[in-house]
């Protein structure tokens, strides 16, 4: 029995050629050609993957650094409210603290008298100075 190129036996029938008896070299060369361009896609994919993989990554850190920062920054709110109010309160203190030193003062009458017990005080302070040390 023997086969011509296309598979054409000498009785007359056809039959099916198997891809291993009949080889173009120039098929060889395009079947690795495209099994390269596949290997070299599936790489890209890979090295993309991995990239997003790891902007992902950046993403989520970022996500919970901003979530951390909101979270500092509301108990800082917090505490500048607080001292805030402390600070109203201290100044509403002081207020009514001058206040009545001023009605004492008034009182007692006036400046004027403020001054001569201060320079009375001043006097007695100068004369037991001069006791001691004479």
């Amino acid at each position: 029995m023997a086969s011509g190129i296309f598979g054409r036996s000498t009785s007359g029938n056809y039959r099916q050629i198997p891809v291993n008896e009949y080889s173009d070299d120039s098929s060889d060369e395009g079947d690795d050609f495209i099994q390269q361009s596949i290997k070299s896609q599936q790489q890209q994919l890979q090295d993309q993957d991995q990239g997003l993989e790891m902007l992902s990554q950046s993403a989520m850190r970022l996500n919970q650094m901003s979530l951390n920062i909101h979270e500092e920054l509301g108990y800082q709110n917090d505490m500048l409210d607080n001292m805030e109010t402390d600070l109203d309160k201290a100044t509403d203190n002081l207020d009514m603290l001058t206040l009545k030193t001023k009605e004492m003062i008034q009182k007692a009458g006036g400046k004027q008298n403020f001054l001569i017990i201060l320079g009375l005080t001043g006097v007695v302070v100068v004369l037991l100075f001069l006791v001691m040390y004479t």
